[in-house]
């Protein structure tokens, strides 16, 4: 029997992809393939922690390509996803970007100036393996108000954050809340779990529902399978698209 979709939509999208999380990527795209997603949005590290250029990776760059000519989106996701201890950083500040993003959240304080740089150098790493990003999404989306004049600046088309999506060609921003997940502790999965059963409940009738994926996700197979579990229930009344997309198909309907 054919599915019935509605014009609600689902967003999947993988972070942290680079040559470091490579195999681990490979493994989740297979498996939501196998569930009928097809459409991603790839948010790729063009320097992940400073070890791995993708402009200097045959094997990634190619690999990138054949993703996009499938339909895949590839995202700029930061630069380095990386943002080191400061000494002048005070409690909030080690709050957020050591316990709550384990020191990634690299595009939280960063001036404008450095945030353009950064973005540049991403964008020309894009280019080195012959793709583009309309978009473009901060480490633990933790985007500060000087880098977000950078990101406008460059005119991508988009950002989002953890409860956002905010489209920079019209103005608007789309409430959205994104099902993540935390695997750092046995005591974050299982919150995680009941968490985001929760949030999938409640964001069941919402015009967009987004899953945000990371490659540690799959190494634990409680969460793994909820993801699988709840990216399936979602495809039943929901089409598989790309954050570009879903904001493609917004415009000119507000």
């Amino acid at each position: 029997m054919q599915k019935t979709l509605t014009n609600r939509a689902l967003v999947v999208s993988i972070h942290d992809v680079s040559p470091l999380t490579l195999q681990k990527t490979e493994q989740i795209l297979d498996d939501l393939k196998k569930i009928g997603c097809a459409s991603t949005s790839l948010l790729v590290i063009p320097d992940h922690h400073r070890r791995a250029r993708i402009s200097k990776n045959a094997t990634f760059a190619e690999w990138l390509r054949t993703r996009v000519a499938v339909g895949h989106e590839p995202v700029l996701h930061g630069y380095y996803h990386l943002r080191e201890q400061q000494e002048a950083d005070g409690v909030f500040k080690k709050m957020v970007t050591q316990s709550y993003t384990a020191s990634e959240g690299e595009f939280f304080d960063l001036s404008e100036t450095e945030a353009l740089a950064r973005l540049k150098t991403g964008m020309s790493e894009f280019t080195a393996c012959g793709v583009a990003a309309a978009g473009f999404i901060a480490p633990a989306w933790l985007l500060g108000d000087d880098a977000e004049r950078a990101v406008r600046d460059l005119v991508f088309e988009y950002t989002t954050r953890i409860a956002t999506v905010g489209d920079f060609t019209t103005g608007t921003v789309h409430q959205a809340r994104s099902l993540v997940w935390s695997v750092r502790a046995p005591w974050r999965r299982v919150c995680s779990l009941a968490w985001n059963r929760l949030l999938a409940l409640t964001l069941r009738n919402a015009p967009l529902l987004r899953v945000g994926i990371h490659p540690p996700d799959w190494d634990h197979a409680a969460i793994r399978d909820q993801i699988l579990n709840l990216t399936s229930a979602a495809l039943a009344v929901r089409r598989a698209m790309t954050y570009q997309q879903w904001l493609a198909s917004t415009r000119g309907q507000e």
